[in-house]
């Protein structure tokens, strides 16, 4: 890693001033005085800011029970984000890892770590996702089986990834799908002659949305949760 991305990472500096401080000779190295920016560090360097010891922040894991009406960005100036859920010192450096529409509740997980994200939404992992579907219709066995063998959706050249169906009541369905289509579980069930009127995604992979979370509360994961995305 380079130098400048550790002290920009450790502090509260921006990259821009954490250059000015290393040019500047107030960073050392260990033990020694550093003026060079793109010097790579290890996981084991002493670094020091004007003679404070500098650390890496822990990575972090949260899971946030989404309400609707919120979106899944960082910012906006019309919509309130699930960023704006969490407090102020807890937001830096949290991305989302797997989006909901708007109008989708349910299980929302935020972290630091680049690489555990990646391996819940890359194509390439299929990490499983699980949906609580509230239909407009009654949904028979015939469209359950296309849902399970997987189904064209308008625009798209290739089918979906066979699903997972659980038929909860005539209207009401578990639904397990390992893909990231845009809208992908509102076109899957246009597609066999049905509307979404609710959706609620209550487990991803492993991890399941905590029942004593109130829509727009969240908690840190446990390490056992953390380490099931492998």
């Amino acid at each position: 890693m380079r130098l400048d991305y550790f002290i920009a990472n450790a502090t509260a500096l921006s990259r821009r001033d954490a250059k000015k401080a290393i040019s500047a000779g107030r960073v050392q190295v260990d033990e020694k005085a550093c003026r060079k920016a793109g010097t790579p560090v290890s996981p084991e360097s002493l670094i020091t800011l004007e003679g404070e010891l500098l650390s890496l922040p822990v990575e972090r894991y949260l899971m946030l029970h989404k309400p609707s009406g919120v979106i899944s960005a960082t910012t906006d100036s019309q919509q309130p984000t699930a960023l704006d859920l969490l407090p102020t010192d807890l937001r830096r450096g949290l991305h989302i890892a797997g989006r909901l529409d708007a109008d989708t509740t349910g299980l929302l997980l935020r972290t630091t770590d680049g690489q555990w994200s990646h391996r819940i939404t890359s194509p390439r992992v299929s990490c499983p996702k699980t949906y609580r579907v509230t239909l407009s219709e009654t949904i028979d066995a015939g469209a359950i089986a296309l849902l399970e063998q997987g189904v064209l959706l308008r625009d798209e050249p290739t089918p979906t990834k066979p699903a997972s169906v659980c038929r909860l009541d005539e209207r009401l369905i578990d639904l397990t799908i390992s893909e990231g289509r845009y809208h992908q579980i509102k076109r899957m069930l246009a597609a066999v002659g049905n509307h979404v009127e609710g959706l609620h995604r209550w487990q991803i992979g492993a991890i399941v949305l905590d029942p004593e979370l109130a829509p727009g509360q969240y908690r840190e994961l446990t390490a056992e949760e953390a380490r099931s995305v492998a």
